[in-house]
């Protein structure tokens, strides 16, 4: 994990809910966020991160629901 998307995720107290995601997703964030060529769309993409681990309903803008049913 890049230390920059570690300490985001530490400072807003997100590591957690980052964990309990499933592997898949965690990879999928890292691997979105790091594709990014321009800072603001990286920083746009750590933001709707952020949301959606705060949220806790949604994954990459679609609909989850932690692995309930």
């Amino acid at each position: 994990m890049p230390a920059s998307v570690e300490a985001v995720l530490n400072e807003h107290g997100l590591m957690a809910a980052y964990r309990t995601r499933p592997p898949y997703q965690q990879n999928d964030y890292l691997g979105w966020i790091s594709r990014a060529k321009r800072e603001a769309t990286r920083q746009k993409r750590v933001d709707q991160m952020l949301a959606e681990l705060r949220d806790g309903t949604k994954y990459m803008n679609m609909a989850w629901s932690g692995g309930r049913s």
